[in-house]
């Protein structure tokens, strides 16, 4: 077995020691077995599984959806349609956050078009707006 210290690893996945120790408490990566002196030894291929993790995050996924990817990804009786499945459950919710932000972009626009900015606090239209949608 190839091994390596925490921070090989870390330089080799390009994240902080204190990440791939908060994955291990997370069970996204293994705990390595230490040494007599107490160091961690860890395997080549946590590397890649580490890389995994990364681009998954890029893409949008949580750690538990990250947690059931990997778990999917090493299950002998997974298929294809399982991660697909995944995948197709997080567009969804981002296409949903996209369109909420888009909303929530046209609500503000409106607002800031309409407020000239400048006079009292109590003529302007964004505070009146916010006011009105809190039930005041």
């Amino acid at each position: 077995m190839n091994s390596m210290t925490i921070g090989q690893v870390a330089k080799k996945a390009s994240i902080g020691i204190e990440t791939i120790r908060f994955y291990e408490r997370k069970g996204l990566i293994e705990e390595p077995p230490r040494k007599e002196s107490g160091y961690r030894q860890y395997d080549t291929g946590v590397v890649d599984r580490l890389l995994f993790i990364q681009q998954a995050k890029e893409l949008g996924f949580s750690l538990k959806e990250i947690s059931e990817l990997l778990s999917i990804k090493s299950g002998m009786k997974s298929g294809c349609r399982d991660i697909k499945d995944v995948a197709m459950e997080k567009l969804d919710d981002i296409e949903a956050k996209i369109k909420m932000l888009q909303r929530m972009r046209k609500t503000l626009r409106k607002l800031v078009d309409k407020c000239p900015g400048q006079g009292p606090l109590s003529e302007c239209p964004i505070l009146d707006a916010l006011d009105n949608r809190t039930g005041r």
